[in-house]
């Protein structure tokens, strides 16, 4: 468990490495994994019961599935400052045979990564499936995954929806990051998905809506409430309100850096905005 204030001094330094990381190969997703800073390192630094030293089945671990796999900037740092392997490879993102592609991917044998994610509308279902399978294995282990909003726009997730509340797969705590936003613009221009709490509900899953989805403490009240309800017949689900960009003035608000690097100046600027804590990888 790590204190309130060591949490964000993290939070600033993965901001840093997301920045860097995709300005280096002027390629990445910056937007989506700095509005899910917080949510991830809450959730690895302080929630889950999981295990740096790694292995495919996570017997007796909790196990997290990244569904909006373009967010692997995030993920990436998260594991390494947690302990999964080296600051030092973030430098290698993106790069020809380097283990942290633009995806996360299982077959360069990466710690921490359990499933290639990143064909949008599939995480839900191999998290149902993970959580069933720990069921079978009397393993106490809670699945917790992360969508993104405009990726409920895929068919997939509401099959996996009704799947989950119908076999009662009540370890498992899914989160949607709602910060309203996709690639082509806001979710209401591309295809609006109307009140996602109320179809939640309607599928009869345990549904949370958290409005200060930047917020450490916030967070982290949510997630340990969210883990009070499961084990009770029912999956829950948090709707995360988000912010994309968040920690970097001209990054929040807009799409435009959902998929867009950042030049020279541009990155100075956003590093100027998240003091340094932890030193450079």
């Amino acid at each position: 468990m790590t204190n309130i204030t060591e949490l964000k001094e993290i939070c600033p330094q993965i901001r840093r490495d997301i920045l860097r990381m995709v300005h280096a190969n002027n390629s990445g997703h910056p937007g989506g994994s700095l509005g899910c800073t917080e949510f991830l390192t809450a959730l690895y630094f302080e929630i889950m019961n999981h295990n740096t030293n790694f292995s495919m089945d996570g017997i007796e671990e909790d196990l997290f599935f990244l569904s909006n796999g373009h967010i692997s900037p995030l993920w990436y740092s998260v594991l390494a400052r947690s302990g999964y392997f080296d600051v030092s490879e973030l430098s290698t993102f993106r790069k020809l045979n380097s283990r942290l592609q633009g995806h996360p991917a299982t077959h360069d044998n990466l710690p921490g990564i359990r499933m290639a994610s990143g064909s949008l509308g599939q995480g839900l279902s191999v998290a149902i499936g993970a959580a069933q399978s720990k069921k079978l294995n009397n393993d106490n282990g809670t699945i917790f995954t992360l969508l993104g909003d405009g990726e409920l726009q895929e068919g997939q997730n509401w099959e996996a929806i009704m799947y989950a509340s119908a076999n009662k797969v009540d370890n498992l705590i899914a989160t949607i990051d709602y910060n309203k936003k996709q690639i082509d613009g806001s979710l209401d221009d591309v295809l609006p998905m109307g009140d996602i709490a109320k179809k939640f509900r309607a599928f009869d899953w345990e549904v949370m809506e958290e409005t200060n989805g930047n917020n450490l403490e916030a967070i982290i009240s949510c997630l340990n409430n969210a883990k009070d309800l499961s084990a009770k017949g029912k999956p829950v689900v948090i709707i995360l309100h988000t912010e994309m960009g968040n920690g970097v003035d001209y990054m929040m608000g807009t799409h435009a850096w959902h998929g867009s690097a950042p030049n020279d100046e541009q990155l100075a600027d956003a590093l100027s905005q998240n003091p340094e804590t932890l030193g450079d990888y």
